[in-house]
């Protein structure tokens, strides 16, 4: 009978352990560390995809020639100048009484005639144009012009320290005629620039309707024989 219930017990026994085997586990059946997920794992959502930059094409490896080298830049002329004038006197102008000293001297008593003389003090030569213009001190009018005077082609050119004369004939005494102790003289320039007249002293000179003045010449003799 002992042995009947030992071998039923052992029955049993095995019996537990089948089912065991078989049959889920404690831990799964209660959703467990072995039981499977009831949530689906989190999707991550796709990314933009990056469009593909092109490849830049290799610059072409071909060799280059020589290299030709750069013709020189002419230097440009300067605006304005042009090539110097062979006439040495191109640039000198007419001598105006900013340029000059001016004297009086009597020349011959009996016709009151007075030798006038220019001396160029600036430091560059100027050219002596026409007649000298001649007043007599505060009286109106001024001497007349007698001969002819070069042109400007044949002007005199007076250079620093040169000088140039001129004859001023007094007129004759008569019952219109007056005296005047001092001349004042500017220069003909061909222009209106505006001069400073130069004084002289010519005591008793007779002013009259015959005075008159020679052209500038380069010598005395010539401006008091005219």
């Amino acid at each position: 009978m002992s042995s009947v219930r030992r071998a039923a017990a052992v029955l049993v026994a095995v019996s537990a352990l089948a089912l065991t085997a078989c049959g889920p586990s404690e831990d799964g059946a209660a959703g467990g560390a072995g039981a499977p997920s009831a949530t689906p794992p989190a999707s991550t959502a796709p990314s933009t995809p990056v469009k593909p930059t092109p490849a830049k094409p290799a610059e072409s490896s071909k060799p280059s020639g020589p290299a030709t080298p750069s013709k020189p830049v002419k230097p440009t002329k300067p605006a304005g100048t042009g090539s110097p004038s062979t006439d040495p006197d191109y640039d000198v102008f007419p001598c105006s009484t900013y340029d000059v000293t001016f004297t009086a001297n009597l020349a011959e008593a009996t016709t009151s005639s007075y030798l006038l003389k220019i001396t160029n003090k600036s430091g560059k030569p100027c050219r002596v144009i026409g007649h000298p213009i001649v007043t007599f001190g505060d009286l109106d009018g001024q001497a007349t012009q007698r001969g002819a005077a070069p042109g400007i082609e044949d002007a005199i050119r007076l250079a620093p320290g040169e000088s140039a004369y001129a004859g001023l004939m007094g007129g004759l005494k008569g019952a219109t005629s007056k005296t005047v102790s001092s001349i004042a003289m500017t220069m003909d320039t061909e222009s209106d620039l505006k001069q400073v007249p130069l004084k002289a002293s010519t005591p008793g000179f007779n002013v009259s309707p015959d005075n008159s003045v020679t052209a500038w010449m380069d010598n005395a003799e010539d401006a008091l024989s005219l």
